[in-house]
């Protein structure tokens, strides 16, 4: 396994202290490649085989650390590959309320995003072990109290991990010293061909109901997907964006089925299984990207990519029917969820 591939001092960037910001490399015996970054804990690529045995960048990443570092200052990458917390999503009414204590968040026109004006997305994680045997890596922060409104010292860990079965596991964990409420996910954007467009690619999910939105803001309703455009229960070809639009939405996964998404691509023969132990997954597809210097020099084109953002209920903290976002002092929080690799049968 490489280990450092190449490292930038942080203090170039801007940042206040000595860290430095390290690129991490992963490879299983099938050749497939997984690139991260401490900045963020972010997923620059993700190299799996085709159906002809040629590695597919299925992650849009940047060419160069410093884009991530640049662009991340007032999102303008759009969270590319990044870790998202305190909250993943977006929470309304400007605050959250623990144990009956009012908590100001930032916000803009009254919504609180990604955890807020500087998140998880805009850190530098500290890069607690390289497993060689295991194939992994864990990446650690520490959320101090009050940061960005939220209470509790949090500490958060992220683990990446490559198996010979072509799957990447991610696992987020989180501890707190005072109640808090916490929701982690990992916003990389997929794209199964590796270039271009999503709209050959088929999606089915194993969800029955999503989440009603006012101004992309739950309003606590609950509604079934058929006979609407969510309804992704039998696979659908993406080529319906076109019609319709972009997906920015949260799917609810049924308690009786396995919390399971499956994405596969026409032109590359990928197909990719997400597994979870999280209730939802928001699942956005970008109408198009600005021209940016992507990884290699990869073109992309309209709608060149959709995130899988396995979560909790975006505005959990709101509505007391919604899965609890609490995290008690000295509890455990853990989202765990698997991106498994194959080919499509033809």
């Amino acid at each position: 396994m490489k280990t450092i591939k190449r490292k930038i001092k942080q203090k170039s960037f801007g940042f206040h202290n000595q860290e430095e910001l390290l690129v991490l490399s992963l490879k299983n015996d099938n050749g497939m490649r997984l690139r991260i970054t401490n900045f963020a804990a972010t997923i620059m690529s993700l190299e799996v085989p085709d159906r002809h045995g040629k590695l597919i960048n299925v992650v849009v990443g940047f060419d160069s650390l410093q884009d991530y570092v640049d662009k991340s200052k007032n999102k303008v990458s759009r969270f590319l590959g990044a870790s998202i917390g305190r909250y993943a999503g977006r929470i309304s009414n400007e605050k959250i309320t623990v144990n009956t204590i009012d908590y100001p968040l930032y916000h803009e026109n009254g919504v609180h995003l990604h955890g807020g004006r500087n998140g998880f997305d805009e850190r530098v994680w500290e890069i607690e072990y390289i497993d060689e045997d295991e194939l992994s890596v864990s990446l650690s922060y520490l959320s101090e109290h009050m940061e960005e409104g939220y209470p509790g010292n949090l500490r958060v860990k992220v683990i990446y991990q490559l198996t010979n079965e072509n799957e990447l596991k991610i696992t987020y964990q989180a501890v707190s010293d005072q109640d808090t409420v916490v929701n982690l996910t990992n916003h990389a954007y997929y794209n199964l061909n590796g270039v271009n467009s999503i709209t050959d690619h088929t999606l089915k999910l194993n969800c029955s109901n999503y989440l009603e939105v006012d101004h992309q803001i739950p309003t606590g309703v609950i509604k079934p997907v058929v006979d609407t455009n969510y309804d992704f229960l039998s696979a659908q070809k993406l080529d319906a964006l076109e019609e319709n639009g972009s997906i920015d939405d949260t799917f609810v996964f049924d308690a009786k089925k396995e919390a399971k998404v499956t994405v596969s691509a026409q032109e590359s023969g990928i197909v990719m299984e997400v597994l979870t132990n999280q209730p939802a997954v928001v699942i956005y597809t970008q109408e198009k990207f600005p021209d940016w210097n992507f990884r290699k020099g990869a073109k992309y084109s309209k709608f060149p990519a959709i995130c899988f953002e396995t979560q909790n209920y975006p505005d959990a903290p709101n509505h007391s029917h919604f899965p609890s976002a609490v995290l008690q002092a000295g509890e455990y929080y853990e989202n765990k969820s698997v991106f498994k690799f194959g080919i499509v049968n033809d």
